[in-house]
């Protein structure tokens, strides 16, 4: 069987080190590396080296009797979380790194959220227990507290009869186990599954603990991890081919690697397989990768990770093959965005090009071009992300880029529908589109429907408008934010037979969107985070007083012995930074994480609108160009309904 075992960690918890030790164990390293000496085999990318962080996930491949498995190291630091996040949705299984001397860190918190969210069973290893700082007694029971009560001690068991406490725990879960524990009839081989079912369903975690750098319980863990995620049921021969993408990547020749996890069925090397937007796609090639390594696949069974080059329609989260359309949402946003500021010497579209092909990499990024004033923006997760971004842009590219000052991403949205008309007949041009904008819900981004007839407009055309819709970044008119949370309806199209190109429906469809925003009532967003800390019993006056003055929604709090914990929401543009001032008033005692958790109007639109200073008619045109007497002519967008050639639909 394939098995895929993805290991997280919070940064500096020994994630590398530990990956290092286990991959040497399994046979695939004949030494292993070190992050300090710059020869990690994971961290192969130079940035990885310099840093001395994990930024980018990886693989590498061991066998162990009839199994094969598949070791993802993702990386720790929380700028990086969302290429994390795409590693997750493919694990069957995940280990769990915690820092023994340092013992449950805001990241940590994060992570287990994340492998809640996905229902990863879980290994936990307590490492760094060569650290006089080091209590894994007093870690256990922090995990227990603060994870999950049904953290499990293995004691270093990696086979044979179980210790007394581990089969006790086992039986504590299982109806039938603790029938035959009452009556002291203990079967290894029952118990072993049960175990197994319990580890699968997430009803317990093994707890192992040792030092990775010192290669202690290492080896006992990779036993305990071949022998635990075996049993279970083979997957069926046969089926239909489905897979989802979870990492875009180039390789030396800058070739398109799609990465995937083959769900169901088996793909052969040439084979044609469905894409996202329903067209056929033929795999020219296999490979499985190990590392920077790779060798060619002829076939690529159930439950395996491969690559594939090409396939420039697929993205991370999309399914391919019988589950082709289905795109998964992932829960790590950016709630940062920051301006691209380039050489003028260096041509705009090379920059944008080279930033493009990172965001086809990591789609999080959300790269947007404003062609009136030749603006480029980027989502970011911080500082560190930026840092990286401009060193590939560098390596990889040539060019020197720098950033503006990091911002809060706001988004703009409507409060009532409004229909827009968006019409474009300069000379020998012709077309004309109708758009009504409709409130979506919260979350829920653009969407694109047609009403229109057939028999009105093709439907290749309307296809045609359907892409433009999606194929840019559309600006709100308060500030210029994205827009968001709208879903754009098609009433009206027209076509010449005779003077109508695919680029007339792009200037029409984008004038109509921009046109429909001048008429709407529109709404600024800000992000709303989610956010849970903990902090000592002596902090918790001046930690409420900066909740409070901060306008945080508060849950209960939860109190016990040694300090409490408060969870709750916040605006973004307040929260974000508070961390400097709540590690101070806890004297650096204190745990606090947080993550984009809803956009929500924003507290403090009139003061946020005012300072932007945007003006929604020096960019995007919500005018028209209409064509008279052989010449074409500009209409106003407040007079553009009027010389429509389409009847004009009320909102």
């Amino acid at each position: 069987m394939n098995r895929v075992i993805g290991i997280v960690a919070h940064v500096d918890a020994g994630k590398t080190t530990f990956s290092e030790q286990l991959l040497y164990h399994a046979g695939v390293l004949r030494a292993p590396g070190r992050v300090d000496h710059k020869d990690a085999f994971l961290d192969a990318h130079p940035l990885e080296r310099q840093r001395g962080i994990t930024i980018f996930s990886d693989q590498a491949v061991f066998e162990r009797g009839q199994d094969r498995f598949f070791w993802v190291d993702t990386p720790g630091h929380a700028d990086f979380a969302a290429e994390m996040e795409r590693a997750l949705s493919v694990l069957d299984y995940a280990v769990l790194i915690v820092n023994g001397a340092e013992g449950i860190q805001s990241h940590t918190r994060t992570l287990w959220s994340l492998l809640e969210a996905y229902r990863v069973p879980t290994f936990v290893f307590i490492n760094k227990t060569d650290r006089p700082a080091c209590d894994a007694d007093r870690v256990l029971s922090e995990l227990k507290r603060r994870l999950s009560a049904d953290m499990v001690d293995m004691g270093g068991w990696h086979g044979g009869d179980m210790p007394a406490p581990l089969s006790e725990a086992v039986a504590e879960r299982d109806e039938a186990l603790l029938d035959r524990w009452l009556a002291e009839d203990y079967d290894p081989r029952l118990w072993l599954d049960g175990l197994r079912r319990q580890i699968r369903s997430r009803a317990l975690f093994p707890v192992y603990r040792g030092s990775a750098l010192n290669d202690a319980g290492v080896a006992e863990f990779l036993d305990a991890l071949c022998l635990l995620t075996g049993g279970g049921e083979a997957p069926e021969p046969g089926g239909a081919f489905d897979a989802l993408v979870y990492k875009v990547r180039r390789d030396a020749q800058g070739g398109r690697l799609c990465f995937f996890k083959v769900l169901s069925g088996s793909v052969a090397a040439r084979e044609e397989i469905r894409m996202p937007d329903g067209s056929a796609a033929k795999l020219n090639e296999l490979r499985l990768y190990c590392g920077g390594k790779y060798q060619p696949l002829q076939r690529a069974g159930t439950g395996m990770l491969c690559a594939a080059a090409g396939l420039s329609g697929a993205r991370p989260g999309d399914r391919i093959g019988a589950g082709g359309g289905a795109r998964n949402r992932f829960h790590t946003e950016p709630m940062m965005a920051a301006g691209v500021l380039a050489d003028p010497a260096v041509p705009v579209g090379r920059v944008l090009s080279a930033l493009r092909e990172l965001e086809d990499e990591d789609p999080a990024l959300a790269v947007s071009y404003n062609e009136n004033t030749s603006a480029i923006d980027l989502r970011v997760m911080g500082q560190i992300q930026l840092e990286v971004i401009r060193q590939l842009m560098a390596d990889r590219f040539g060019i020197a880029i720098d950033f503006g000052p990091m911002r809060v991403l706001y988004m703009e949205t409507i409060a009532h529908a409004a229909v827009g008309v968006g019409h474009y007949e300069p000379l020998r041009h012709y077309a004309e589109v109708q758009l009504r904008l409709v409130p979506g819900p919260r979350g829920s981004g653009v969407r694109f429907e047609s009403r229109c007839h057939v028999d009105e407009l093709a439907l290749n055309w309307q296809r045609l408008i359907e892409t433009h819709v999606f194929e840019k970044t559309h600006r709100g008119v308060l500030t210029g934010a994205p827009l968001t949370d709208v879903t754009v309806q098609l009433l009206h199209g027209r076509a010449h037979l005779k003077h109508t190109e695919g680029g007339d429906f792009r200037e029409s469809t984008y004038r109509a969107i921009r046109n429909a925003l001048m008429y709407a009532e529109s709404v600024l967003l800000e992000p709303i985070c989610r956010f849970s800390l903990r902090a000592p019993q002596d902090s918790y006056g001046r930690v409420m007083g900066d909740l409070t003055r901060m306008q945080a929604r508060l849950d209960a709090p939860v109190m016990d012995g040694e300090g409490f914990t408060l969870s709750g929401e916040a605006a973004f543009a307040l929260f974000s930074a508070y961390n400097a001032d709540f590690l101070a008033a806890t004297h650096g005692r204190g745990l606090l994480q947080y993550r984009l958790d809803h956009y929500a109007p924003c507290r403090d639109a009139e003061a946020v609108i005012a300072a932007a200073g945007y003006n929604p008619l020096a960019e995007d045109t919500p005018d028209s160009v209409f064509c008279a007497h052989g010449a074409g002519y500009t209409v106003p967008w407040n007079e553009v309904k009027a010389h429509a050639h389409c009847p004009v639909e009320g909102a």
